[in-house]
């Protein structure tokens, strides 16, 4: 089933710049490396996590063409494509060059108009229509601020066999066990809370896209791979081993704290695009302090 290549544990990339503002390729082939020498399944590229509303198209097309090559077929790779311009996301979609690279896309929900369910469940119905490949919903009310319904996604779920899978980061379980209880059986729930994913799961998620394992691919795809296959003295273990930096990991901003991480253990630089800024000093020492007794 199509579902199953988003099981287990999908990384959202961050994108390493140097200090100049350009992307660092450099450090994006080492993160590539990074990720699928420890483990994951899954590469999600030009996600919020990536600072993907920082980049302009051209910069997007050569993260995503550089992410395939060094990839080269080992894991299935997922793109971002979402806004809040139906019509616009439908063009980007439409105008995508690399189909044949890549197992899916993971779209957003449309943020700032706020719109309806029923105008959500016609955004992705337009969105269906367009993409020969796979389509992940994005529920993030956060960032949004508007919640896809359990409702709505299993109306879309059950109308769209290429909709196959959300992404449900509204940290809402009742809500999240709704979604589970009534799907069809190949549609897939994945965590978008590295928190909340070793509990999801437990209660019948497929495993997470996550921001905690660009540092810590090993660690967490362990505690994913434990929590899905019922070992779960072992996997509530590894989910408490870090629990604390996952706290602390979006204090002052994603991908800000992560990007702190990845520096602290010489991954990435630690540079950001405006608006979005690294974590202040004192912070990164906390960090510095969590990374240690992980390490």
């Amino acid at each position: 089933m199509i579902s199953h290549q988003f099981t287990g544990t999908g990384v959202a990339i961050v994108t390493p710049f140097n200090s100049n503002g350009s992307i660092d390729f450099n450090s994006l082939d080492n993160l590539v490396e990074f990720q699928i020498s420890n483990g994951i399944n899954y590469l999600v590229v030009m996600g919020t996590t990536g600072e993907a509303a920082t980049l302009d198209k051209d910069e997007k097309k050569a993260i995503i063409d550089q992410v395939i090559k060094i990839n080269n077929n080992r894991v299935p790779i997922v793109v971002g494509i979402g806004g809040n311009n139906t019509q616009e996301v439908v063009n980007s979609i439409k105008n995508f060059h690399a189909y044949e690279d890549i197992a899916g896309i993971l779209s957003v929900a449309p943020y700032y108009n706020k719109p309806s369910q029923e105008g959500l469940y016609q955004h992705y119905k337009c969105i269906s229509e367009a993409s020969p490949v796979p389509v992940i919903l994005y529920n993030v009310p956060g960032r949004t601020s508007v919640n896809i319904s359990a409702e709505t996604t299993l109306r879309l779920a059950n109308d769209f066999e290429n909709i196959v899978a959300v992404k449900e980061a509204s940290g809402n379980m009742e809500q999240i066990m709704a979604i589970i209880k009534n799907k069809p059986s190949d549609f897939a729930v994945i965590s978008g809370d590295d928190a909340l994913t070793f509990p999801m799961i437990c209660i019948g998620a497929d495993g997470v896209i996550s921001v905690v394992a660009n540092a810590y691919p090993k660690e967490f795809s362990e505690m994913v791979n434990a929590a899905l296959n019922s070992e779960i003295e072992n996997a509530k273990l590894l989910h408490y081993k870090l629990f604390e930096i996952i706290q602390n990991l979006f204090t002052e901003g994603n991908p800000a704290g992560i990007k702190a991480i990845l520096n602290i253990n010489k991954l990435v630089q630690n540079y950001f695009r405006l608006p979005m800024t690294g974590v202040s000093d004192q912070h990164f020492s906390k960090l510095e302090k969590l990374n240690s007794k992980i390490k």
